[in-house]
């Protein structure tokens, strides 16, 4: 069984990572340890920034940074997003789009170090924000992101 180490403070991202691991045969474990953010306009620097911080660690090491981006507000808040959420809360971005288009997708870009070597991955999901937070089993901006062809928030 291979393991990797998934490096984050979110307890909700260890488990999705977990989670979508897990079937394909891989152990996660999870280091809590604050990684540099810097401000920089693509997610796949702060994902490098992030994997520099963790070279103490050996083994396969993971690292991640997502964000959503509303291209009605000009991909706000986009590399940003946890800065943002964890200043404004959903209000202000609710109300910036109640007359603009509700669409917007969230990218992922993930890093994976073993030793030397790195590799990236990136994904995105296709939706929408919906007027008001929904759900009660999400985190980060889950309640207010639809995916397309759902109804329910994430």
């Amino acid at each position: 069984m291979v393991e990797i180490r998934f490096v984050s403070t979110n307890p909700g991202k260890f488990r999705e990572v977990r989670d979508i691991l897990a079937p394909c045969g891989v152990r996660t474990r999870w280091v809590r340890r604050i990684l540099p953010e810097p401000q920089a306009e693509d997610l796949a620097e702060v994902v490098a920034a992030k994997l520099d911080a963790t070279s103490d660690l050996s083994g396969y090491v993971l690292v991640e940074d997502s964000g959503l981006f509303i291209p009605s507000l000009n991909g706000f808040p986009g590399v940003y997003s946890a800065h943002i959420l964890k200043l404004w809360g959903f209000d202000p971005i609710l109300e910036l789009l109640e007359r603009r288009n509700r669409r917007a997708y969230f990218r992922t870009v993930a890093g994976l170090r073993k030793g030397n070597r790195r590799w990236m991955f990136a994904g995105e999901v296709d939706g929408e924000i919906a007027p008001q937070p929904r759900g009660h089993e999400g985190f980060g901006y889950d309640p207010i992101f639809v995916p397309t062809g759902s109804l329910r928030t994430f």
